[in-house]
């Protein structure tokens, strides 16, 4: 069952000013801002929730294919995707544009300073559902804007089940747009804020959205998540990680373990376990995609935090 992932591709640069930005920023000087950050670390990432949720599904055993716009400069995240097997049929290369990029500074306080530049990732529309064969199940994940709303759609119109992932891309979208996406979409997955956001735009409470779809996915962090399904709540305790590193890209981690979960038709409890276990994981080492385990690996965490086989 191939599901496929449209969403974004980019690369996170990311830096490290060993101060602190409140010890820079005057609050009586924001109208003249004018700082500079040494910055001596810097890492590279691969990410974009696309192929960010496409390596995670990957390293579980399950069967994702992307679909994206990338510019010129690709090359180097296409050789790490595909070194790994993930399938790329489904993405545009806008010789043009640049792949999406993020610059994130970070200080000691653990703030962020982030530039994002969308890139080729403003064309994500020219792709099309259709463009691709063999499809049993699709992800809207953030994108352009105009992509989010067309893949929905399109998703919807060929009777393909679709998880909705508004994730940082919700604020782009009013309560019209947002009760839209989830009268086409199948399941809908947020974190805790988000939901909070999807609510007020939409007027909808938790349990009315959940009346709309097969499921309402909601993470809540290090409190484990909550699946509201048929009727009822399944809260899902969280998996322990053996560090934390890095949180960025577990929210993806986690919608991996969603569409295992659907691929191999488990149950709720046993889907949100393992989706939270990825997250664990993931968070475990620096950057989205530097994390890796085999199904025996994880199946023995899984039995070490939960008591029983995934």
């Amino acid at each position: 069952m191939t599901a496929l992932i449209c969403g974004s591709l980019a690369y996170d640069t990311v830096m490290v000013f060993e101060g602190r930005f409140r010890e820079h920023i005057l609050a009586d000087r924001l109208h003249m801002l004018n700082v500079s950050f040494l910055a001596p670390q810097m890492r590279r990432n691969f990410g974009g929730c696309a192929g960010n949720i496409a390596y995670n599904l990957k390293l579980l055993g399950g069967d994702g294919l992307i679909m994206a716009t990338v510019g010129h400069d690709f090359a180097p995240y296409e050789r790490w995707l595909q070194q790994y097997g993930i399938a790329l049929h489904g993405v545009r290369r806008i010789e043009a544009e640049f792949t999406a990029q993020a610059y994130i500074t970070t200080d000691l306080d653990d703030n962020q300073i982030t530039a994002f530049h969308p890139g080729a990732m403003n064309h994500a529309h020219l792709n099309r559902v259709s463009d691709v064969t063999g499809i049993k199940l699709g992800v809207v994940a953030p994108d352009g804007r105009q992509a989010m709303i067309e893949h929905a759609a399109q998703f919807s119109a060929a009777g393909i089940p679709f998880l909705f992932d508004p994730g940082q891309g919700l604020p782009m979208f009013d309560g019209e747009a947002l009760r839209a996406f989830i009268a086409q979409a199948t399941w809908v997955a947020v974190n805790d804020y988000e939901a909070s956001l999807l609510a007020e735009r939409t007027g909808w409470s938790h349990e009315e959205i959940a009346s709309r779809v097969e499921a309402l996915i909601i993470t809540r962090g290090g409190d484990g998540s909550w699946i509201y399904a048929a009727g009822a709540r399944h809260d899902i305790p969280p998996a322990k990680p053996a560090r934390i590193a890095d949180p960025t890209g577990c929210g993806d981690a986690y919608r991996a373990g969603l569409l295992f979960g659907l691929q191999s038709k488990r149950d709720w409890p046993a889907t949100g376990r393992i989706a939270s276990l990825a997250g664990a994981i993931k968070i475990e080492k620096h950057g989205t995609q530097q994390h890796s385990y085999d199904w025996a690996g994880f199946a023995a965490r899984f039995h070490d935090n939960f008591g029983h086989a995934p």
